[in-house]
């Protein structure tokens, strides 16, 4: 066990929210319809350009490739917006704590988020230093469920995928991760995220090596 690769929404802050004010403000505006949170849980993982796509085919809503593009950067606009007034208040519980006894390991720390905010959002908070290397949606081509993400994770930290814990709150970053051959961690709950190894409420009370144990014990 050499590296942990976190994904970003839902596990380190909890932006979903976020996005789905945003998405809906989008849909309520723009393309004439509603959605609901529980749709939203639909979104979690996904890049922003399937995230749409997935909008308006729950909507029935055909768009030109030149409007989609319009719509995907006015929900971010709206959405940074939003984030931008975080504070380190906004971390969940626990991860200060895990990510310090991370590090006092001698584990490597890596962010694998498919948002291209995820820097920024980093900084807000004031954590960015807490990790070696941060691999956002500008460093990559693919989304979750792709492994690419926790790939170039693994190869800009050093170390092997089979070294590797990922940690993520949604199905798709679980999948993404097993597909790059790492042990997973599930934050939520185990009847959604039951493909992961293991699955937590939260990383609260959790020690290092406590995963050690469980996932690197044979």
């Amino acid at each position: 066990m050499q590296a942990f690769l976190f994904d970003l929404d839902g596990v380190i802050v909890d932006t979903a929210h976020f996005h789905y004010q945003a998405w809906r403000r989008l849909a309520n505006e723009k393309l004439g319809f509603d959605i609901s949170e529980e749709f939203n849980e639909s979104l979690k993982g996904v890049s922003r350009t399937e995230s749409l796509d997935r909008i308006l085919a729950e909507g029935g809503v055909t768009l030109d490739d030149a409007t989609k593009e319009t719509y995907a950067t006015l929900k971010n606009q709206w959405y940074v917006e939003l984030v931008n007034q975080m504070t380190p208040d906004d971390i969940l519980p626990g991860i200060q704590k895990f990510l310090k006894e991370t590090r006092d390991a001698g584990i490597k720390i890596g962010l694998g988020s498919v948002s291209k905010n995820a820097r920024p959002i980093l900084e807000h908070i004031g954590i960015v230093d807490a990790f070696d290397v941060i691999i956002d949606g500008t460093k990559i081509s693919k989304g979750k469920p792709d492994p690419e993400v926790f790939l170039k994770g693994a190869e800009e930290l050093g170390v092997s995928p089979d070294e590797c814990v990922v940690f993520e709150d949604a199905v798709a970053g679980i999948e993404s991760g097993k597909r790059a051959g790492m042990k997973t961690v599930g934050i939520g709950h185990p009847d959604v995220l039951k493909e992961a190894d293991i699955v937590l409420a939260n990383l609260n009370n959790l020690a290092p090596a406590d995963l050690k144990k469980t996932l690197f014990s044979e």
